[in-house]
């Protein structure tokens, strides 16, 4: 998923479909165009809320739009719309006041990758993936590393930074799987790596 998400930042997808992105959280300024499916479908990832939410993963781009498919118009769909009207209403205002222009959000382009070149020593040459890096590091290094970002995630998770703390999940996992794969475990411990348990 990181990966594919990093793709997608990088220009080698124009489109991801995703399933549920508001629990898994998107924090891409590239994105420009969100379409929900079923708009109009009852339910939690179709509240006010979520549809605010969603919303705000275009919101990054200066030109970001949204778009709701749909067979009717719900109560959810009209206070979203209209909340998010009011919120663009009042920070135009205050653009107009303060002679801001609106500009998208820049945010460099990280992996897991990057982060094993940096724990290795090494520099990272476009050849390399995750897994060859992660040879060249420690145990102990990588068990730090996870628990590191698990104690990132956590925090991410207490200011309500749920697209980082999703991130860092994502990296977590990928990173146990490595672990558990490079090592010469018995299976048992190799099962809980991969569950969570690294120590």
């Amino acid at each position: 998923r990181v990966s594919i998400l990093r793709d997608l930042r990088m220009g080698v997808y124009d489109v991801v479909v995703g399933i549920t992105l508001l629990r898994e959280g998107l924090d891409l300024p590239e994105v420009s165009l969100v379409a929900i499916m079923d708009a109009d479908k009852e339910g939690f990832l179709r509240s006010a809320t979520s549809l605010i939410q969603t919303f705000g993963r275009a919101a990054r781009h200066v030109h970001g739009e949204v778009i709701l498919y749909a067979d009717k118009m719900t109560e959810a769909m009209k206070t979203a719309i209209n909340e998010t009207n009011r919120r663009r209403a009042k920070q135009e205002a205050y653009n107009e006041a303060h002679h801001i222009s609106p500009v998208s959000i820049t945010k460099a382009i990280k992996d897991l990758t990057d982060q094993l070149a940096s724990a290795a020593g090494v520099e990272r040459p476009a050849s390399r993936n995750a897994q060859e890096l992660a040879a060249r590091i420690e145990v102990k290094e990588m068990e730090r590393m996870i628990a590191e970002m698990e104690k990132q995630m956590r925090a991410a998770a207490s200011q309500l930074e749920f697209e980082r703390a999703a991130m860092l999940r994502d990296q977590i996992y990928e990173l146990r799987a490595i672990l558990a794969e490079s090592s010469n475990l018995p299976e048992w411990k190799k099962q809980e790596i991969l569950v969570g348990r690294v120590d």
